[in-house]
């Protein structure tokens, strides 16, 4: 049994901490009565540390405590405002210890310290302080009846079961968070058992921030025994995931038996259009890193790129100069890296099956093999890899990789583009690239997604919602419909009159 609650590291940029191990439960840590899982850097393959595994009655106790709490006077009579400070001050605490959370994520998933530092904690703090402001803002409606006074009041759900994933550890726990405690629910949070490490210190700083015993609690584990567990449990009133398409089906089927709400945003496989009237350079830059930034690791990653055939050689030509010239190879402590390891041996082994399926479907224009990095044959290293010419059909033109693989493919007219695009199980992101002002927005109201670039790829804002259409998921996150789906409507009838 592993039995130990904090161990103390270092990291290889020197960067030291006491890190928790255990389930964050009730504002503690706990042992847990399950397993272990051990956090491995995918650099060197090495382990950094284990941590405490949930087991089902683990689970059980953690729900327990936000179902205590939902009903406790204690955060229950909490005015919104008063909730809306703790946020804040959760969003500076997070700020504070930026650095810290940077290692952690690096360390922990391999994406660069840089990527970590510049661009999840800026966006992760953005997200706390966003619903911070949210939370006395939240409001109903009043309803003109005759003889009656109607109106609508918006409360929380209740007791929240959210899973998040590997990919952006601390903002995809972010993103889920913010919005349910803005809203007054209660959480329990189960982390990827790839990336469980920076939950756990967030743990601290809930305790700090002055969130109550049981509003939020947090908890490692796998999927076929935590998370079902947590999303199966009749006390939960919501599960909000995160995560592969296939998994998100498992999760309606046992959300279903107690008819829970959910909001899902799963895979994607999203298509970028370039029109031959678009901004050259810019469309060169932000398609490569529309898919190769994050190891290519992200959910909305533009990784079919449609190109009008007469600009189609030229693209190719440039964006496999791009890649050469910016995609480094590295460790993720290199300044010089843009593309860290692969999260984990289970993704960098499915990686590398699509490239070897890839050379039987397509060109390969760059790429196609593993990447040695230090010399000694360890850590998950994937070259990023560019396929021409495959059909439509094509496997790895149709499929989710979740890597530095991209496929790109020529169009003759704008309806082909559309059309091609749209050919997909999945509907989450997309781009559009042209000058034509009416050429963008007709496209962009064409496209079958949920989301829609144009002239830029993977731009994100707390502001703005999130989400997919099709089999890219149920709901929106982020903005005010990501405050919406943490809350629901009761309406009220006042008889003002009205006899019988």
């Amino acid at each position: 049994m592993h039995n130990t609650l904090f161990v103390n590291l270092t990291a290889p940029n020197g960067q030291s901490w006491r890190q928790p191990t255990g389930l964050f439960i009730n504002n503690t840590f706990l042992p847990s009565s399950g397993h272990i899982i051990t956090s491995i850097d995918p650099a060197t393959e090495k382990e950094i540390a284990t941590v405490h595994a949930a087991s089902a009655q683990d689970v059980d106790k953690a729900v327990k405590a936000a179902h205590g709490a939902f009903r406790s006077p204690e955060w229950r009579d909490k005015s919104a405002t008063e909730r809306g400070i703790m946020l804040t001050r959760l969003a500076d605490l997070m700020e504070s210890n930026k650095e810290l959370f940077a290692t952690i994520d690096a360390w922990d998933n391999g994406k660069t310290y840089q990527e970590a530092l510049n661009n999840d904690l800026v966006e992760a703090v953005g997200v706390i302080r966003y619903y911070g402001g949210w939370s006395d803002k939240i409001s109903g409606q009043t309803i003109s009846v005759p003889n009656k006074f109607a109106y609508t009041v918006r409360q929380p759900i209740g007791v929240v079961g959210q899973v998040i994933p590997w990919n952006y550890p601390l903002s995809m726990a972010t993103w889920k968070l913010g919005p349910a405690l803005a809203g007054g629910n209660t959480v329990v949070l189960k982390a990827a058992e790839q990336t469980p490490l920076s939950i756990l210190v967030l743990g601290e700083l809930i305790v700090e921030a002055g969130f109550p015993p049981g509003v939020v609690n947090f908890i490692n584990g796998y999927g076929k025994e935590a998370g079902s567990a947590l999303v199966s449990h009749p006390l939960v009133d919501k599960v909000a995931f995160t995560g592969s398409t296939a998994t998100a089906s498992q999760i309606m089927t046992l959300a279903a038996s107690t008819l829970k709400n959910i909001t899902l945003e799963t895979g994607g496989k999203s298509p970028l259009i370039v029109f031959d009237d678009c901004d050259f350079e810019q469309a060169i830059k932000w398609s490569h890193l529309g898919i190769m930034s994050n190891q290519g690791q992200i959910c909305t990653a533009t990784s079919r790129i449609l190109v009008q055939s007469s600009i189609f050689d030229r693209f190719v030509s440039e964006f496999v100069a791009e890649v050469k010239k910016t995609s480094k190879v590295g460790h993720q402590w290199d300044p010089e890296t843009y593309q860290g390891p692969q999260v984990s041996k289970q993704q960098y082994e499915r990686i590398l099956s699509y490239i070897d399926l890839g050379r039987s479907e397509a060109t390969v224009a760059h790429g196609g093999e593993k990447a040695s990095v230090g010399g000694d044959g360890k850590g998950y290293f994937v070259t990023p890899t560019v396929f021409i010419d495959m059909d439509t059909n094509a496997r790895i033109w149709r499929e989710e990789i979740f890597g530095p693989v991209v496929c790109i493919k020529r169009f003759e007219t704008e309806g082909q583009a559309v059309a091609e695009a749209n050919d997909s199980v999945y509907g989450l992101g997309s781009a559009v690239f042209t000058k034509d002002l009416e050429r963008a927005h007709r496209v962009a109201a064409s496209i079958e997604s949920g989301m829609v670039w144009v002239n830029s790829s993977q731009d994100c804002d707390p502001r703005v919602p999130f989400g997919g259409v099709k089999q890219s998921g149920i709901g929106r996150e982020l903005g005010y419909a990501g405050m919406e789906a943490y809350t629901q409507i009761k309406a009220v009838h006042v008889n003002m009159g009205n006899r019988l």
